[in-house]
């Protein structure tokens, strides 16, 4: 296939961290499944950005597994997209070596997520999490990509990596393509069920968000229990009902019903009617996820190979990148 023919190449990842939430199925993951028809895709369980903060050994090899399944589980082919974890593929760390010296102190010192960070971790202000942002320019220049899917508190670092491209390609021409942000015309954001102000978290308490691992049981109490307000007309307006808006926009978006006649519909039913149906559509999509997940988790075998094979993949493609900053830089290859 020649460059003009290439399909353009999309590059995410997520940290196997907390729990996989409704907020990053509704604003990620089934979203993934269409992109995957029209873009070359790697989806990557970016596990060596955990270790900035101190993880548990077994909890880490758990989670890195769990997320994995529930690409997978999500509806995402292993053998379209390529479905790796970071640490399998060395070539990562070796370009964010090289990008270390294209980056300016300065310009890691302003990241938002390093104050963040070191606001909160301060008996552990680590030097990779000051540079955090340059392994995560190494994982998307690695594979030449074209487009990446930023929600509104990543495009400082898409911004970073772009930056770190063009001065690299300033003084070696045509090494790197220089991404472009992925932003869906049409994604509902999902907000917490306790703090509807704030995005969903999966760092935030278990209440506030839905696991895609709930039981049915627990997401019908964690709707009951999320935050609305004390009038009871149901109408969206996030800005004045930020908790019922939240929860109509959650329903709309699994349900495929249009918002105005989702609120037609709901008119003088109350909050607690609301709370059921929205909890009723989140089980029925997480379920047969579930379902699917179970039989993954179960099957070490295929998992094993299939995250064996993707990262051979993936060294594949990220090797012919990295010989040619090589070779650029000048340094002597056999």
């Amino acid at each position: 296939m020649s460059q003009t023919d290439r399909k353009p190449v999309l590059f995410s990842g997520i940290q196997p961290s907390g729990n996989i939430h409704l907020g990053n199925y509704i604003g990620a993951m089934s979203n993934f499944l269409v992109l995957e028809k029209d873009f070359d895709c790697l989806f990557s369980i970016v596990d060596l950005h955990a270790l900035t903060v101190r993880q548990d050994p077994a909890s880490l090899r758990k989670r890195t597994l769990e997320l994995a399944a529930l690409y997978i589980a999500s509806g995402l082919n292993p053998e379209r997209s390529i479905i790796y974890c970071q640490s399998h593929v060395p070539q990562h760390a070796e370009l964010a070596w090289i990008l270390n010296c294209f980056a300016y102190m300065g310009e890691l010192g302003r990241m938002t997520q390093f104050k963040d960070k070191a606001a909160r971790h301060k008996d552990n202000i680590n030097a990779g999490l000051f540079t955090y942002p340059v392994l995560m320019a190494a994982d998307i220049l690695l594979y030449q990509t074209d487009v990446v899917p930023v929600g509104g508190d990543q495009k400082q670092h898409l911004e970073i990596t772009r930056d770190i491209a063009e001065r690299f390609n300033a003084v070696h021409p045509g090494v790197f393509r220089v991404p472009e942000p992925y932003i869906p015309k049409e994604t509902a954001r999902v907000m917490s069920l306790m703090d509807p102000e704030r995005k969903m978290s999966k760092s935030d308490p278990e209440d506030s968000f839905i696991a895609l691992t709930d039981k049915p049981d627990d997401v019908r109490r964690k709707f009951r229990r999320a935050v609305t307000d004390s009038a009871a007309d149901i109408r969206f307006d996030p800005e004045n009902k930020p908790g019922v808006s939240n929860l109509l926009s959650i329903l709309s978006t699994l349900t495929r019903e249009p918002m105005d006649a989702l609120v037609s519909r709901l008119a003088g039913q109350g909050y607690g009617k609301l709370k059921e149906e929205t909890a009723q559509a989140a089980i029925e999509t997480i379920l047969p996820i579930q379902a699917r997940f179970n039989e993954l988790m179960q099957d070490k075998e295929y998992m094993s190979k299939t995250l064996k094979d993707s990262a051979e993949r993936a060294q594949a493609l990220a090797e012919k990148t990295l010989r040619k900053v090589y070779r650029k830089l000048g340094l002597y290859q056999p």
